[in-house]
């Protein structure tokens, strides 16, 4: 594995010690930035993943927020994390007054950014079996973490990540816009004011299939430029394949869950949303789901229909159809995608003053997180509720592999009397990483 100059696993440990308690706000001025830019203090920035949606949603969602200033990128791969450093600076030139800026780090081993003291806070945009580790490692040296989703690989990933944060008291934000979804949020608040009765049902529909960009399936070596064990990172070893990295990593159960996990990080979010249980999950899970042979390249499941069920008796249907989500009251339903209801007339009500008003940002899950990082407040899509929404798509891949009903407990965060569902809840970790 290649490691940096400068760091290695000792040093970063020793730095783990020296927690960070606020943020590391620098004047616009000592940037050298010209007076077009507001001369508001700025939120430094380091960039952990900067393949398409790393740089295509996150890095350009940051650089269009004038409080936030990027110090440094990574990237395992070297096209990466070159593309993204020339984004940066050339962003920053254009705001001095002499038109030139270089001063944007690049750096290969992501513990870089992480032991770098000027940097408050992480932007995590790597593949999903690389979400947590990055951002429970960040956290516990103070820095706090907007990490995309799906949060987890694991069940256990996520609790231990959750905790972790709360301990060090950290913001932390899942990312995920559905929350700034103006038709998200005004559907969820009239579920959760009664518009449609009491609510029975709740039907998930995400995509199916497995959205697959043509590689070549040939083992080979890895590309000059890309460091593929610092890729593997925790997944056991398999070996180098064009088809195995990058966008396709998500059809594979070493390094995600499927759409369930892919799509199910947003829209089963807005189900727990509408069900006022985001900091808890459903009690009973049975599912079907059609998985290609498991030796298979691309082996999560093409096809699912998974039914939970809540301690408030509400039922939740997860079906590969979608995407949108529905809700069906004693009197009535709502539904995304487009927002609708009947009656149609459901959409005209008011929220009282007096009612529930669900906390969004209408500026995105960037805005959001610049804004909690300085007032320290939890994010819209705070890390217990990003866990527990996953959670619902971990326990329907498990519920389908093993092909029977499961017992939920959703508090212990273990199945009721069922070791053998319990053991699909962790993997195990590749050395020399750990939790």
């Amino acid at each position: 594995m290649v490691r940096q100059k400068g760091i290695t696993r000792r040093d970063f440990l020793k730095g783990v010690a020296a927690a960070i308690v606020a943020p590391h706000i620098v004047p616009s001025s000592a940037l050298g930035l010209s007076g077009t830019l507001s001369p508001s203090n700025r939120i430094t920035l380091g960039f952990i993943g900067t393949g398409e949606h790393g740089i295509g949603r996150n890095l350009r969602g940051f650089l269009g927020q004038p409080d936030a200033h990027v110090l440094a990128v990574c990237d395992v791969d070297s096209s990466h994390r070159e593309r993204a450093k020339k984004i940066v600076e050339a962003h920053y030139a254009k705001a001095m007054a002499k038109g030139t800026y270089k001063g944007c780090a690049a750096y290969n081993d992501f513990r870089n950014i992480i032991e770098r003291r000027d940097i408050d806070a992480v932007v995590n945009s790597t593949p999903d079996h690389w979400h947590v580790i990055p951002s429970v490692m960040a956290a516990k040296v103070g820095k706090d973490v907007i990490c995309e989703k799906p949060l987890t690989l694991t069940v256990a990933e996520g609790r231990i990540l959750s905790d972790t944060v709360k301990r060090h008291k950290r913001v932390f934000q899942t990312a995920s816009e559905n929350r700034a979804s103006r038709e998200n949020h005004r559907m969820c608040e009239l579920v959760r004011n009664g518009r449609i009765g009491k609510l029975k049902r709740i039907e998930v529909s995400l995509p199916g299939g497995h959205s697959v960009r043509p590689a070549s399936r040939e083992f080979q070596d890895p590309p000059k430029g890309l460091d593929y064990d610092m890729w593997l990172g925790q997944a056991r070893w398999a070996p180098y394949c064009p088809a195995r990295c990058h966008w396709n990593f998500r059809w594979i159960l070493d390094y995600s869950g499927g759409q369930l996990t892919d799509w199910g990080g947003h829209l089963l979010d807005i189900a727990q949303w509408g069900n006022d249980t985001e900091s808890t999950g459903p009690v009973e899970v049975e599912g079907k789901g059609t998985f290609p042979p498991r030796n298979e390249l691309y082996n999560t499941a093409t096809e699912y229909d998974i039914n939970y069920k809540y301690a408030n008796g509400v039922e939740l249907h997860v079906i590969s159809k979608g995407p949108r989500v529905r809700f069906e009251g004693s009197d009535s339903w709502i539904a995304s995608a487009p927002l609708r209801a009947h009656p149609k007339s459901i959409l005209d009500s008011k929220i009282g003053p007096e009612e529930t008003h669900l906390y969004t940002c209408p500026g995105g899950e960037h805005r959001n997180f610049l804004d909690c990082v300085k007032s320290r407040k939890e994010c819209y899509y705070p890390a217990e509720n990003g866990h527990r929404a996953i959670t619902i798509a971990h326990i329907g891949n498990i519920a389908m592999m093993l092909g029977r009903k499961l017992k939920w407990d959703p508090d212990r965060e273990r199945f009721v009397n069922d070791p053998e569902a319990d053991r699909m809840l962790s993997r195990r970790i590749r050395a020399p990483w750990k939790l």
